[in-house]
């Protein structure tokens, strides 16, 4: 077999040969020590062609920072692109210091500049990490990577309790039959849905294959880094459960049919493997039709633990139960704009097609940062009541807390938390929290043409 064919999940699942890790230094006090270079850098992602990306260290896939739970992480980024950037690292709760946005949060890392984050994740379970400046094209051209946050010790659930762990990056590139990039974004486009993709991969693979043990549970980290697209995911023919939901163990396995992930959300899926030689086939929903997404393959390999009868559950992350009874609603309207301003000061057109309540982002710099879309007292319980007034899905992320979604108008909702809820159209959706992490904390729909056309803002906690 061609290694895009079949690729071993034995490497920690990763499907990742030695050169795509970042150098990982573990001090014996515990501390996570990355460093990892922005370049631009040509990816084999069409085979045969070229694809001119963006890296973090020139690949891609991008290199998998691996930490623990509540040891801390200490990442130096370098900037050896031709522009600012920041880092993002999607669903942590960290220091406002620490969260990538440029100028609410830091100055942005100029060309052939170094910032160094640190901070301790409180939470276990699978993140992201990406630009937030220009992110249509940083995003778009291949600056995305995954943060996997192991579970703390304890004697109730190991990640070896797993025989295999696979991290599973669903991106959808726009590119020409020769590897070059197609528009990243057109306006009509933006208006609606966001620009389609037009090559699906998964770990940078079309449609990949890989090797995993059989007759185990094995877990499926599925993160959608892509731009604009919403995938459908169901595995044909097999029993599968939910296992958490962006970072959040539920508090029991759910029986998977299918599970919608828009842009930033991710899903664990746990599925036992059947017998060696035999496949799982995984499928992504097109409107009513499935298409095969990806396949294991189960193969005879020894096992460092006895498989356990039921999925094994990872323990609830240290997350507040909001107050319902005291908690004050603010209320938010997501909107379609429809115009487009002629021009700015400089004379060039500037799109504005999405509000929330009626207002669109106005952007920000080192002197101006807008006014906050909700003021919000450090330490109080709210509820969010957010209605989507289009027709048009959404997911709507926020950074620095975790939220439990309670509420929908349109399907039954066992509560959960999570960093990020998909809104159908027309939907109206309740979430809750406490406003427990100080800072401005941007709060955005995560289809990147949405968030820079208007659907963005910040929430203050103060």
């Amino acid at each position: 077999m061609k290694r895009r064919e079949f690729l071993s999940a034995g490497l920690l699942g990763t499907l990742a040969l030695s050169g795509c890790m970042p150098k990982l230094k573990v001090e014996q006090r515990g501390e996570y020590r990355y460093e990892i270079r922005l370049q631009a850098a040509d990816f084999e992602l069409i085979p045969g062609t070229q694809t001119p990306g963006l890296g973090f260290n020139g690949q891609y896939p991008s290199p998998i920072i691996r930490a623990k739970q509540g040891r801390p992480v200490i990442i130096d980024v370098i900037n050896e692109l031709d522009e600012p950037t920041t880092i993002h690292w999607h669903g942590i709760r960290i220091d406002i210091a620490m969260d990538g946005v440029p100028f609410l949060s830091q100055k942005p890392i100029m060309p052939g500049e170094h910032f160094r984050y640190e901070f301790i994740p409180p939470d276990a379970g699978t993140f992201w990490y990406h630009p937030h400046m220009n992110s249509v094209v940083q995003l778009g051209k291949g600056l995305v990577g995954l943060l996997l946050v192991e579970e703390a010790d304890s004697s109730q659930f190991s990640p070896e309790d797993y025989a295999a762990d696979l991290p599973l990056m669903l991106k959808n590139w726009h590119l020409n039959d020769d590897g070059s990039f197609k528009p990243l974004s057109i306006p009509r486009y933006a208006a609606r849905m966001g620009t389609p993709g037009n090559y699906e991969t998964i770990n940078g693979l079309n449609r990949p294959a890989m090797t995993v043990p059989a007759n185990a549970w094995v877990r499926l980290r599925f993160a959608n880094v892509d731009n604009t697209v919403v995938y459908k995911l169901r595995v044909k023919d097999r029993p599968a459960y939910i296992v958490s939901i962006d970072a959040n163990p539920l508090s029991e396995p759910k029986p998977l049919e299918h599970h919608s992930i828009g842009s930033g959300m991710r899903v664990d899926i746990a599925v036992k493997t059947p017998a060696a030689g035999e496949e799982i086939v995984i499928e992504n929903g097109k409107g009513r039709l499935y298409f095969e997404f990806m396949r294991l393959r189960a193969e005879d390999r020894p096992l460092k633990k006895a498989t356990a009868t039921t999925a094994p559950m990872p323990l609830p992350n240290p997350l507040s139960e909001p107050e319902l009874d005291k908690a004050e609603k603010k209320y938010f309207v997501f909107e379609w704009e429809g115009a487009v301003t002629p021009a700015d000061k400089a004379g060039k057109s500037k799109h504005a097609f999405w509000t929330i309540n009626r207002r669109a982002w106005e952007g920000m710099g080192p002197n101006n940062i807008p006014e906050p879309l909700a003021k919000l007292d450090l330490g109080k319980s709210y509820i969010f009541d957010l209605k989507n007034n289009t027709p048009h899905m959404h997911p709507i992320h926020m950074h620095g807390v975790m939220f439990k979604v309670i509420k929908s108008n349109k399907k039954n909702i066992e509560p959960f938390f999570t960093d990020t809820v998909l809104m159908e159209k027309n939907e109206r959706v309740q979430i809750a929290f406490v406003a427990d992490n100080p800072g401005r904390w941007m709060y955005h729909c995560h289809v990147i043409e949405h968030m820079k056309t208007g659907l963005m803002g910040y929430i203050e906690i103060s």
